[in-house]
This record gives structure tokens, C-alpha cells and sequence, in this order.
């Protein structure tokens, strides 16, 4: 037997009618004329093969319809709760994101830009990841987060990128360093220096500055590790300027000029798979607060 198929708009007509109690004063509360509303009702009644309504009595329930009023009722509920649902989650208001980006980003600029986004869209969730530049691309790659924030290492054709702004590259070392007070530094001047090297010193490759990576002392990868080393004044090392913590009084942060180095930070996305519509939100909000006018050019 072939299952039936219920149309929730009769259901609707059945409950006006049983708590106006009669088809008159229904279709005057539902602004639909009494033929249709009736018509309606009883195209319901024979897809049900029972009567819902007293044929005497047109606003009386049959017994039948006694059974059937409470779960209508329901199933009109589960019906309007689903479709607010997925119209809420089709316009973006609704869901759940899930964002990777660099540490710097993530404690630079997530707190407040997340604090806006949630007031903007208090009903999706946000799971945020911490992770290296490598590791965001990678996450993006293997659909474990929606979207990422980072810089692109190596080009690769199933990711799409989407430029945000640029990050200036510099030398980070104690205050009481020789250097610490010049406004710039070329990296001839530090040769001779205790070089630490870290995850952003790839960016340091195939540049003049090369030399520096290749013949370093220490690598560090860890934030806190690589900080203790600099304020011990057990060398020095260069970051992105988001990556030099702004409340540090012990290090300072000098720009590198030759090579002048920036790092490239955008969106990353899988290049052929669409975004879910609270990805879309996401992703909108970030090229409206967090892109620079140079990028929009």
C-alpha cells in the first residue's frame, strides 16, 4: 500500500474550523472563501477514507477527527519548526563553521572580529583551530574546517585563495640589543648574530636572506619557547609583525628592509566544493572587516 501523502495547508483548515467551530467563521479567519476551504477539507476526507466533520453538524468533529485533530497539530508544528529551520540555515543564520588560522591571527585578530560576527549572527556556532600556516592549508585540503586564514605555501590547484592583506616581516630581538634602536635592518647586518629560526622563516627562502635560515642556531617552533630564548638574549629571529606580541616589553620588533619581506594572509577555501550558507556568512564578514584597501583594488 502506497503511503499517504498529507498536504499541510488542508491541516491547517481542519484546526481553524474545529476551534472557530464552523467552516463560516474559518474562512473568514483564514481569508479564504467557504467553497474552498470545504472543497479542501474534504479532498483531505477521502484521501483519509473517513469523514473528519459531523455531516449534520459541520463544525463537530466525527470521532475520527477527534483522533486525527492533536496529531495534525503536531505534525503542523514539526512542519513549521523544520521549514523556519532550513530557512534560517539557507539564509545563513543558522549553523555551524568551522575556521583555521595561523596563531597570530587567532590572538591578534579573531577576539574582536569574532565578537562582531556573533553579534551579527548569534545562531552559528564557530569552531576555531590554531594551527601553523602548513597545517591551516591542510585542514582547508581535507575538509576538516570551512575555511582558513593564512598564507599559501605551495600552490595547490584543489584550494582557492582570496587575498586579505599583508603582514610586514621583521627582526625581533632584546631590547638591549645593539640593534634594538635602528629604525630598519638589512639582513647583511645579521650575519654574525645568533639566528633562531621558526615556522615563518621559510619565508626568509629563496630570498638574499637565505643564508640566515640555512646557517641558524636554534630552530624553535613553539611560540612561548622560541620568546623565553629571544628575552634570555640567547639570540634573535624574525616574525610576521601580527606574530610579535604587542605586550612583550622585554623584545622589540625591528622591520627587515633588503630583502623587504611581507607575508600574504587571505581566505582559503576548497577551489571546487561550495560553502555551506553559514560559511558564506563567515566569509562574508571577513572580506568586509578584514580585507585592506589595497587587496579590494
Amino acid at each position: 500500500m502506497m503511503a499517504l501523502e498529507l498536504k499541510i495547508q488542508p491541516l491547517r483548515y481542519v484546526l481553524a474550523v474545529s476551534e472557530e467551530g464552523s467552516f463560516h467563521s474559518a474562512s473568514r479567519l483564514l481569508h479564504r472563501s467557504q467553497p474552498a476551504l470545504s472543497m479542501a477539507i474534504r479532498d483531505l476526507e477521502e484521501r483519509l477514507g473517513q469523514p473528519l466533520f459531523e455531516k449534520s453538524q459541520k463544525g463537530q468533529l466525527t470521532p475520527f477527527g477527534e483522533y486525527c485533530l492533536p496529531r495534525f497539530r503536531e505534525l503542523i508544528k514539526q512542519h513549521d519548526r523544520l521549514a523556519n529551520e532550513l530557512q534560517y540555515v539557507a539564509q545563513g543564520q543558522q549553523g555551524r563553521v568551522a575556521l583555521a588560522t595561523v596563531p597570530s591571527i587567532a590572538s591578534r585578530l579573531m577576539p574582536e572580529f569574532l565578537a562582531a560576527f556573533i553579534a551579527e549572527y548569534p545562531n552559528i556556532n564557530i569552531n576555531l583551530h590554531d594551527e601553523n600556516a602548513e597545517f591551516v592549508c591542510r585542514m582547508v585540503a581535507n575538509g576538516e574546517v570551512d575555511l582558513g586564514i593564512s598564507s599559501v605555501w605551495a600552490q595547490d590547484e584543489h584550494l582557492s585563495y582570496t587575498h586579505l592583506f599583508e603582514d610586514n616581516i621583521g627582526v625581533v630581538l632584546h631590547r638591549d640589543h645593539r640593534l634594538a634602536n635602528r629604525e630598519s635592518l638589512q639582513w647583511q647586518e645579521l650575519k654574525e648574530e645568533r639566528f633562531i629560526t621558526n615556522g615563518t622563516s621559510r619565508l626568509l627562502k629563496n630570498t638574499a636572506a637565505a643564508t640566515l635560515v640555512d646557517n641558524n642556531d636554534f630552530y624553535i617552533s613553539n611560540m612561548i619557547s622560541l620568546l623565553a630564548m629571544l628575552e634570555a638574549g640567547s639570540g634573535i629571529t624574525t616574525l610576521p609583525r601580527l606574530a610579535f606580541p604587542v605586550d612583550n616589553h622585554k623584545l622589540c620588533f625591528v622591520p627587515l628592509n633588503e630583502p623587504k619581506l611581507i607575508r600574504q594572509i587571505g581566505i582559503i577555501k576548497l577551489a571546487n566544493r561550495s560553502l555551506s550558507p553559514s560559511a558564506q556568512a563567515l566569509e562574508r564578514v571577513i572580506l568586509k572587516r578584514l580585507i585592506s584597501p589595497s587587496a579590494q583594488a
